[in-house]
């Protein structure tokens, strides 16, 4: 029979030789890392839900300023995926260097579903992080606005980020939110494989696939819009800007009144589906729930 060392030692030789953490190990870890996030005092929640809409802002605006003339010499698709590989590092900011994201936040419902975190804790974190991530998008497009980047290439950069945001509120419902869906079924994916990872490099490989994929599929994500959206209602008063993008007399739904209605709300519903249902409420369903029922059981 193996002593307690024995037992110790083992485990520690086969940590060192598993890649990664199973997916029942990185769903149960959900339900205190959600334990945590869920118990954040309002402050911390704020600072922390500030940085993370700036550093998903920093990806948007980075992917909007390498990509605004590579269509032309690589193609759409190349720089479509070029446009989701840059933007990835904003949710690398996010998860590795700490910060609180609405859309990542999704998966505190593992831990709600499994009992350690009430809705109403739930729905306070989600409520003061959404604002938060708000917040902290505004304060970078105030900051890119007034760095006059956008002007780089003759205004080609500031039609890029106008043709973006126009293109956002253009949409139907029904587009918004299934696109919303598809795009934290993703995100929510990225950062559950961030978690399994056990190095840094793991994580940010975890993070950049997921991310990369609903970039460049065109997916719509809340909190990047809150960059995405705003800054181009800015630009579209800059008539140099609008006669660069070719949307003179184009412009009637980017304003705040089509960002809300259009697509923020569409959108963020759609976040909520995909990350909420279909990655936390599936995966606690499939290796959380009979554990729970058992333990409750006994």
């Amino acid at each position: 029979m193996s002593t307690e060392k024995e037992v110790v030692q083992k485990q520690k030789t086969t940590d060192i030789f598993t890649p990664c953490n199973a997916p029942a190990a990185v769903a149960n870890a959900f339900c205190s890392v959600g334990e945590s996030k869920a118990n954040l005092s309002w402050a911390k929640m704020i600072v922390l839900g500030i940085l993370a809409g700036a550093y998903i802002a920093f990806g948007a605006q980075l992917a909007t300023m390498v990509t605004y003339d590579s269509a032309k010499f690589f193609g759409d698709g190349i720089s479509k995926i070029l446009f989701g590989s840059v933007f990835s590092v904003g949710l690398m900011l996010v998860v590795i260097a700490g910060a609180e994201l609405f859309t990542g936040n999704n998966l505190i419902v593992v831990g709600t579903l499994n009992g350690n975190v009430t809705t109403g804790k739930l729905m306070n974190s989600w409520f003061w992080i959404y604002v938060a991530n708000f917040i902290g998008s505004i304060l970078l497009v105030w900051i890119m606005y007034a760095t006059q980047l956008w002007k780089t290439g003759d205004f080609a950069v500031g039609a890029k980020a106008l043709s973006i945001a126009n293109g956002k509120v253009n949409l139907s419902w029904g587009t918004a939110i299934a696109r919303g869906i598809a795009c934290n079924w993703l995100v929510c994916l990225a950062v559950w494989l961030a978690v399994a990872a056990k190095e840094v490099p793991g994580k940010i490989l975890g993070i950049y696939f997921p991310i990369m994929a609903f970039v460049a599929s065109g997916f719509e994500h809340s909190i990047a819009n809150m960059y995405f959206v705003p800054m181009g209602i800015l630009l579209k008063n800059n008539s140099s800007v609008v006669t660069a993008a070719g949307l003179t007399d184009k412009l009637t739904n980017l304003n705040w009144g089509g960002f809300l209605l259009n697509n923020l709300i569409p959108v963020t519903i759609g976040n909520v589906i995909g990350g909420a249902f279909f990655v936390a409420t599936l995966y606690w369903f499939v290796y959380l729930r009979d554990s729970k029922y058992l333990l409750n059981k006994n």
